[in-house]
């Protein structure tokens, strides 16, 4: 197993499509994802394919401000998938906090959060940032968001501004179609770098995830 440089996430150079963190929580798979343990070291594989995060490090972005001991607030947290392999990235001094206001996901995030002391499901709006004011009290390391909304971009600037600590990191999953179908998503992701541009927020990298993720980008952007 060998670490991508710069991250907390490892790779096999046999496995094109699968990364690896190392489990937080030794003998439990919660996704049915392979465990492999290597010089005593249990790794949990990381299917790029189902991940915007995975992809986007696969297609060798340069950082995504995730270090070992961050509070991260993740908008969009689904069922868990890849707010758990956030989870391994922070380790057990690290936080996620995992936003989502659909009730029929929350109850599989539960279960997973229940299995890691690092974790916390929310079930919340994302474009209401107040709705969670008295859950996380202090600035958070990181922002993620995964939202398929029309106004994703407005979504995660107004949780940046309210929760993201200064020098902080914010990562935004672009989903082109979702923003609008008529234009060519290449062109969605130019107007979505002009708007962060424009924020209080700076683009250091950027990463279109095709052949992994169609129609999708990851921006990471480090707040002023």
């Amino acid at each position: 197993m060998e670490q991508i440089k710069k991250f907390n996430v490892y790779k096999d150079k046999n496995k094109k499509t699968i990364l690896y963190t190392k489990n937080l929580t030794p003998g439990k798979s919660l996704f049915d994802e392979e465990l492999i343990v290597e010089k005593g070291v249990e790794y949990r594989a990381w299917d790029v394919t189902r991940s915007k995060l995975a992809a986007a490090i696969k297609k060798g972005i340069s950082q995504i401000g995730i270090k070992q001991g961050d509070v991260v607030l993740y908008l969009g947290a689904s069922h868990g998938f890849t707010p758990s392999y956030v989870s391994d990235i922070v380790g057990a001094n690290g936080f996620v906090f995992c936003i989502d206001n659909a009730p029929r996901v929350l109850r599989d995030l539960i279960f997973v959060c229940q299995q890691r002391t690092n974790m916390a499901p929310i079930l919340a709006d994302a474009n209401h940032p107040a709705e969670y004011k008295d859950l996380i009290t202090s600035e958070v390391d990181v922002v993620y968001q995964d939202l398929a909304q029309r106004n994703q971009v407005d979504i995660f600037l107004k949780n940046c501004e309210a929760y993201l600590k200064r020098g902080g990191f914010g990562l935004l999953a672009v989903k082109a179609r979702s923003i609008d179908v008529s234009k060519k998503p290449t062109g969605i992701f130019k107007q979505v770098r002009k708007q962060l541009e424009q924020s209080t927020m700076v683009v250091v990298d950027y990463r279109e995830l095709a052949p992994y993720e169609k129609d999708h980008a990851l921006f990471v952007c480090k707040k002023k």
